[in-house]
């Protein structure tokens, strides 16, 4: 059904997106096959797409962390050049909270192999595997039946 004229009350329901489930980077956001210079490349997107400045960030992570990270060291984490300077895990955690930039979880979870969720989507999760273990048995029970059935 096409909008009406001067209707500001009815969206565009075409326009709707599902919810994104996993968290993490678009393909092609980061490149290379070096850990080192793709951790790099994503602590630089975690910086650029945060709507905080470097310095509030690295006062928020010193703030978290109990000690100074600075905004040189941000820097560093963020240039592929600076290879004496890699992100320790602590800080690494204290940058995903101070930027809220999970895709750095999934950036992770991505090099195993795996998807990172928000916590939310757990239980649907374990709701699905539930769900296709009980069709499994359904099918087994039901080829047994048959074959019980069949004097075989």
């Amino acid at each position: 059904m096409a909008k009406a004229r001067g209707d500001s009350l009815t969206g565009d329901l075409l326009s709707w997106q599902p919810e994104r489930v996993a968290v993490g980077f678009d393909a092609g956001d980061l490149r290379g096959n070096r850990i080192a210079s793709r951790i790099s490349q994503a602590v630089s997107l975690a910086l650029k797409n945060c709507d905080r400045s470097r310095a509030e960030i690295a006062r928020m992570m010193s703030a978290d962390l109990g000690y100074t990270i600075s905004e040189a060291t941000l820097d560093a984490y963020a240039s592929e050049a600076k290879e004496t300077h890699k992100i320790t895990l602590e800080r690494f955690i204290a940058l995903v909270e101070a930027t809220g930039c999970h895709d750095l979880l999934g950036f992770v979870a991505d090099i195993f192999g795996y998807a990172c969720v928000p916590q939310k989507f757990a239980a649907l999760i374990e709701l699905h595997q539930i769900e296709e273990h009980e069709r499994e048995i359904a099918a087994r029970k039901q080829a047994l039946q048959s074959k019980w059935r069949s004097g075989r």
